[in-house]
């Protein structure tokens, strides 16, 4: 008897098609989306150094890792990055001296992490921060495996005796370049990889902070602002952005744990650790930390930065 072959078909814009041509045009866009967004190793000058020089007292380690998020693709001047901005910003926080470090790399994975702190192993960082996902989306990493890698980063960290910031992968359903259906994958993809990464940053001790579309509907409603050139990394306002999110987070990993250094009125939210990583995901801006067997759910209040 002879046997059918069945073809899986879904629909798209009105048509069905099959998985394959839909695969094929997935990798065609990705091509696309690469020669139009493109990327070099050039790094800006090092915002590695002192911070608050001012201050007295004991000097805080700030490790940051990562991919070029972290770095600061696209930036010129130190002070831009996000290295540079967390230092004046905890220096001032945090009226201490503060020494920042990045060992960051654009187009890093998150499998790249470990080499990463290997590189600092001089260091003894007080905290790290950590913002990795992107390529390992765009490289079509499985989030799991991405994710277990995290969780054993974080681990390494923590027990070392290192507080640990994680921001989760951004939303990549706002990146330009990346034309449908792809950026609709790419959505998809990027925001259950920050859910999961979520989950795994808590529970191996350290606080996750949702980068979502980095800071909602900013980046939508500002994208000449919030984007640089290529239309995929973030512009000086877009950095600001971002730090000025992670910043609370940081700056409570080593101050007093029941102060958030969120705006007043706004609540903590004691949930399951699920629950919290469901929330994150589609509220960027949200911080999550263990609450004894739970986990507490911080917002800020958006914190708009535009170009001068």
């Amino acid at each position: 008897m002879a046997r059918t072959r069945k073809v899986a078909t879904f629909a798209l814009g009105g048509g069905a098609v099959t998985l394959s041509s839909f695969y094929a045009t997935l990798m065609g866009e990705a091509v696309l989306a690469r020669r139009a967004i493109g990327t070099t190793d050039d790094r800006p000058p090092t915002p590695d150094g002192l911070y608050g020089e001012e201050h007295a007292g004991h000097t805080i380690r700030c490790l940051v890792i990562g991919d070029s998020a972290a770095v600061g693709y696209g930036m010129t001047t130190s002070d831009t990055t996000p290295t540079g901005l967390l230092g004046v910003g905890l220096a001032h926080m945090l009226d201490a001296q503060v020494e920042m470090r990045c060992h960051a790399v654009v187009g890093a994975q998150t499998s790249d992490l470990a080499e990463q702190i290997t590189q600092a192993e001089d260091f003894k960082p007080d905290v790290a921060v950590i913002i990795v996902g992107t390529n390992d989306v765009t490289h079509r990493v499985l989030p799991r495996r991405s994710v277990r890698i995290l969780a054993d980063v974080v681990s390494q960290l923590t027990a070392e005796g290192c507080e640990v910031v994680v921001g989760t992968c951004p939303d990549l359903g706002t990146v330009r370049p990346i034309l449908q259906p792809l950026r609709e994958v790419a959505r998809r993809w990027s925001r259950a990889l920050a859910r999961q990464q979520t989950i795994a940053v808590v529970r191996a001790g350290g606080r996750a902070v949702s980068l979502g579309d980095l800071l909602g509907g900013l980046f939508r409603e500002q994208l000449d602002a919030m984007f640089g050139d290529d239309r995929f990394h973030p512009s000086a306002a877009g950095y600001a952005n971002m730090v000025s999110v992670l910043m609370p987070a940081v700056a409570a990993s080593l101050h007093d744990p029941e102060q958030d250094f969120l705006d007043s009125g706004q609540p903590r939210d004691v949930m399951s650790l699920d629950d919290a990583a469901t929330q994150a995901a589609q509220q960027p801006g949200t911080q999550v930390v263990r609450s004894g067997r739970f986990a507490s759910v911080l917002r800020r209040r958006r914190l708009v930065l535009t170009r001068s």
